[in-house]
This record gives structure tokens, sequence and C-alpha cells, in this order.
């Protein structure tokens, strides 16, 4: 386990970097575990529908999956409460490993679409339940003032996995060895990346309960959802983070068979401006992470998150519609997309802040938006594809940027958590000041 006080050079350097020391392994387990989660996110969709199944039928599988993921999100922060947060990451490491076993064993050689469909939405339970129990765990541990950069880190470790060098691992291994035998690849790195991270930390909050049970486990339990009318702010803020990558996930769905089929681009182009673009989201989660701490996190989320991702979805469809398979610049429309949507990191830093005494329960509300994000985008693609086409669906994700912008506007912080870093301390001093 990582010491500072056994490596203090080690140490300094992850001070400078602005990652809190005890959870370095942590960051690193959690790249390799989302790699090997995002391994199948470029091309599992077309080899589903390779396989017979219609591109409706594969949207409602990956929307089921995202119910999931989205229930697993809300009890990622509410089980961290009770149970701690180290814990509900290794069930959720359990509950991964079980299903894809399932799934790779039972689901996809039967071939049969209520198998695929059941093993691969239990599996759901178990991604966000290790990523956002660590999440959780961050913001309960992290000092205030360097919170921003933390999540940043969190979110530089999530994507650099999934989808980006998932799908750069792909790109070389399904010509090689075959898709199938790709998502064995995906379950050993999903297991390697959940033991370095598990094994690897020794921070002390994780592991124990992060909320006073004081004998009412429900009540604890069902705070993650009450906490949304008792505190409004925290409910637009999940609805915000819903809306944040509904639209990745969205285009997982359909984007994959528009770069290929309609466009022209060969599966390995596809995989590689998927990787690009969440390259460039990876380093500008980072970015946008520091950024927040000094320009203001709704600001941020509202300007460069909202608007800035409107702007580029749009982009991202109207460039290779118009110019048609030129690499170079579907690369640059995606990787615009990619810096926008890490416009929204500071989301992570701000909905604690709006709720200081209850973190667990407002990370619920924000994971329960992140995982209602993974079947909300795909619900969108189900329902208005086929209607309003392509570009229907890239306008609809559009204007819900907008709409993200706005209810952004909202998320006004108490003094001591303002992203401009003004403590409560200072405003006490000035006040003692003025009298």
């Amino acid at each position: 386990m990582l010491s500072a006080q056994k490596h203090p050079a080690l140490t300094s350097l992850l001070d400078r970097l602005g990652i809190f020391p005890p959870f370095a392994l942590g960051y690193l387990g959690l790249l390799v575990f989302m790699i090997g989660d995002g391994v199948e996110s470029g091309y599992l969709s077309p080899y589903l529908v390779g396989k017979g199944f219609s591109q409706s039928a594969v949207a409602v599988i990956f929307t089921v999956y995202g119910s999931t993921a989205a229930a697993a999100s809300w009890f990622s922060g509410t089980l961290s409460d009770l149970w701690g947060s180290r814990r509900v990451m290794w069930i959720g490491l359990a509950i991964w490993t079980g299903f894809e076993l399932c799934f790779l064993l039972g689901g996809l050689p039967s071939v049969n679409w209520l198998a695929i469909l059941a093993t691969y939405a239990l599996r759901g339970f178990g991604y966000p339940l290790f990523a956002f129990g660590f999440l959780v765990w961050i913001t309960a541990a992290t000092p205030q003032r360097r919170l921003g950069t933390a999540v940043g880190w969190f979110w530089f470790a999530f994507t650099g996995g999934l989808p980006t060098l998932g799908s750069l691992l792909a790109s070389y291994t399904v010509p090689v060895i075959g898709a199938y035998q790709t998502l064995w690849c995906s379950l050993g790195l999903v297991v390697l990346g959940g033991l370095i991270a598990l094994l690897g930390m020794s921070e002390p909050i994780g592991a124990r309960p992060l909320a006073r049970v004081d004998g009412h486990p429900i009540k604890t339990l069902l705070s993650g959802v009450t906490i949304g009318w008792k505190q409004p702010k925290i409910l637009v803020g999940s609805i915000v983070r819903a809306i944040n990558t509904a639209p990745q996930f969205g285009f997982l769905v359909f984007l994959p068979i528009f770069f290929t089929q309609t466009i022209g681009f060969s599966l390995t182009q596809w995989l590689r401006i998927l990787s690009l673009m969440f390259l460039s989201n990876i380093v500008w989660n980072l970015l946008f992470g520091i950024i927040g701490d000094r320009f203001g996190w709704r600001r941020t989320v509202a300007v460069c998150g909202g608007m800035g991702s409107a702007i580029t979805t749009l982009v991202l469809y109207y460039v290779p519609k118009t110019f048609g398979a030129n690499y170079l610049l579907a690369i640059a429309a995606a990787v615009m997309y990619g810096a926008t949507l890490a416009g929204y990191v500071p989301l992570s830093a701000l909905m604690p802040s709006l709720a200081p005494q209850n973190k667990g329960a407002a990370m619920s509300m924000l994971n329960l938006g992140a995982g209602a994000s993974v079947w909300f985008g795909p619900a969108i693609v189900a329902l208005f594809l086929a209607p309003l086409g392509v570009a229907g669906v890239m306008w609809i994700f559009a204007l819900l940027y907008v709409v993200s912008a706005i209810l952004t506007l909202f998320l006004t912080l108490p003094s001591e958590a303002r992203g401009d870093r003004i403590t409560a301390e200072v405003m006490k001093g000035e006040q003692a000041a003025a009298r």
C-alpha cells in the first residue's frame, strides 16, 4: 500500500500533480478497470448487429443495461454511507466479474436475445458500484481546497479507460484475435484493475461507514432519494449529470454504424476516432478540474460543458456528413466534442458542496444521474432514430446540452463551498475585522 511516510519523494511528486497521495493506486486501478470495461464500447453494438439482431433490439439491450447501471450508481453513495466505500467497491468488482462470465459463457454463445439481455444487464450493476464507490470515497476524504482537482483525476482515469484506451486496445486486438476473444481480455483487465485499487489503498475513511446510521439503515438508504426534494438543487444537479453523458452512451449505439456504413470509415478507423475523442476528454477532464477550482465550478459546467457540448455535438455530425470519410476532419470534430464534454467535471465537486452534511446522499444523486445517462442516451436512440434519423437524434442531444447549461445556472453555492475557494474561515475573519 502507498505510504506517504515511507515514500516522501513520491508523495511530493503526487502533491505537485494534484493527486491526493492515499488515492494514487486507486486512480491507477480505476484506469485499468475502466480499460477493461471500455474494451467493448466501440464495437459491441455492430458485433451484436452482425449476429442478426436489429439495431433497435441492440438499443434495448443497452437501455436495460443502463437502467441497472443507474440503480447501482444511486446505491454507490448510500451504500458507502451504510457500509463504507471499500466494501461497495469489492461488491462491484465481484458482480462485474461474475456476470461477465455468464455473458461470455452463456449469453453470447447462445445467440439468444433474452440471455444476452439478462446477463449483460445484471453485469451493469458492477462498474458503477466500483467506480462511483471510489468517487464517493474521494469526495469524503479529499481536502476541500483540492476537491476539484481530485475529481478531475477521477474522470481522467475513468474516461481514460471507458472508452479511450479500451477502444484503442480493441482496435488492435479485434483484427488479430477476434471480437469474442477480446472480451475475455477485458475480463482480465477488470480483475487486475480492481485488485490494484482495493489492495493498494490504505486511506482509512473509506473502510468505515461514511454516515452515522444510528440504527436506521433504511433511512440512510432512502436519504439518497429524499435529499432530492429536501434540497431541489441536488435534484437539478442530478438531471444535469444525466444529460452530461447521455449523448455519449447514445452515440455508442448508432455512431459506429453511421461512421462505418454511412460515411465509409473502416471499423479500425472508427475505433481510433473514438479513442482520440476520449483521449482529448481525459486530458481536458484534468484541465477542467483545475480550471473549475479557479474559474468557478458552476460557470465552467454551464459555459464549457453545456454550451460547448451543444455546439460540438452538431459538429460531430455535420463535419463527416459534409466532408465524407475525411479522417483528419473527423478526428478534429471528435477531439472537440471530447474536450467540451469534460467541462462537466466540476459538477462532481459542486454536488457534495451543495450538501456538506450529507455528502454521501448528494453523491448518490450525482451518481444516479451518471447511471441514468447510460440508459437515457440509448433510450433516446431507440425512440427517435427510426423516425428522425441520425440528424434528428443529434439535434435532440444538442438541445439537451443547452437545457443542462440553463439548469446549471441555478446551482448556486453557499459561500463556504464556492469554486473560487473563498472559505468560511476567511469570511468570518472579514466579518470580525468589520466590527
